[in-house]
């Protein structure tokens, strides 16, 4: 997609819901109820579909399939981000009225870094199309690594303060507290910032770290930077209210890291036959094309969604399991016993 005007009114779009997340739905801090939570999400999900059908009918060669599975992909990639955000939150003890506007502030900085990374990517492929060879590679051994963790590990990850986080605690004095939402302040005579502008930068920057997978993974199933930077974008804006819907769920999700794990690996193998298919490489088959078969898109979007449903289902299933277990072996605990009848 190269239409400056589509351009253009796509970026005023995504500011515009960014402003009006901001300057209305988060004005007055509070913790988003369920309800809440689960309506905006389904907003924000209907505007990424809205808008994918409304580019279709705008320009009937927008490759739509292309769009769902990028958008799909990177709002599966997402789920993952929320153990670290959720950590995070844990680390800074951030009052749960203020993590609204945390995580706002947090992802439109993580979309601006995201967006340089797109151009910078989207500018390399163009120029050395052997770096589709090493883009799969990368998500391949990423897939490798992601599924030998524990279910502990991919529940419980660790959170180090990044550099950009330390570089603002060496710049400005930091509060021992929030000063109610503030990011600023003035106090015995020295401007301080809060608590609440480590959080958000450090959101926005972990979330870097993120990006060089899922960056990677949608160039897989893409190539178009339009679609590359919306599908991150529409991600990204539904990803605080996802924060709050799954944030009691998040610890149920036990088999998630092996669901994205297949992902990315799938989209590796994907990416290597692509690169094959299109190889110049002087030193392989001489520098010709070779022949191997091309996982369409609408399959790929067809596979992925197969694999988080099935990854979730599972989780599901076995906490619900473990629950049940638990919950026996308490009451055994406490003389409850239950009747034969009622044993699994």
């Amino acid at each position: 997609m190269t239409d400056p005007f589509v351009w253009t009114a796509t970026i005023a779009l995504i500011i515009a819901l960014f402003v009006f997340d901001f300057a209305v739905v988060i004005r007055k801090p509070h913790e988003p109820s369920f309800r809440e939570a689960a309506l905006w999400s389904i907003f924000y999900i209907t505007v990424a579909v809205l808008f994918g059908f409304a580019l279709h009918l705008w320009h009937p060669e927008f490759p739509t399939v292309e769009y769902f599975a990028g958008y799909v992909t990177e709002k599966s990639l997402s789920v993952d981000n929320l153990f670290v955000f959720l950590v995070i939150m844990s680390r800074f003890a951030v009052p749960p009225k203020y993590r609204s506007r945390v995580l706002l502030v947090g992802i439109a900085i993580a979309l601006i870094l995201r967006a340089v990374f797109i151009a910078a990517g989207a500018a390399a492929l163009d120029a050395f199309s052997a770096l589709f060879y090493v883009f799969g590679a990368f998500l391949i051994y990423t897939a490798w690594g992601l599924a030998r963790e524990s279910e502990d590990d991919a529940g419980h990850p660790d959170y180090e303060e990044g550099r950009m986080v330390r570089l603002v605690r060496r710049f400005f004095p930091v509060t021992d507290g929030y000063r109610e939402g503030k990011i600023v302040v003035r106090e015995a005579g020295r401007r301080m910032v809060t608590p609440m502008l480590l959080v958000m930068v450090a959101i926005g920057s972990t979330d870097v770290l993120f990006a060089l997978d899922s960056i990677p993974a949608i160039f897989g199933l893409t190539q178009d930077p339009f679609i590359v930077f919306t599908a991150n974008a529409f991600a990204l804006l539904g990803l605080r209210q996802l924060y709050f819907l799954v944030e009691g769920l998040l610890q149920r999700l036990v088999y998630l890291h092996y669901g994205l794990a297949a992902i990315l690996g799938f989209i590796g193998v994907k990416l290597v036959l692509h690169a094959l298919h299109e190889n110049n490489l002087p030193f392989l088959n001489g520098g010709d094309p070779i022949l191997v078969p091309e996982i369409s898109t609408g399959l790929s979007l067809t596979v992925i969604v197969v694999i988080l449903t099935i990854s979730t289902v599972a989780s599901v299933v076995a906490t619900r399991n473990a629950d049940k277990l638990e919950d026996e072996i308490e009451a055994e605990e406490h003389g409850e016993s239950l009747k034969p009848e009622e044993r699994p």
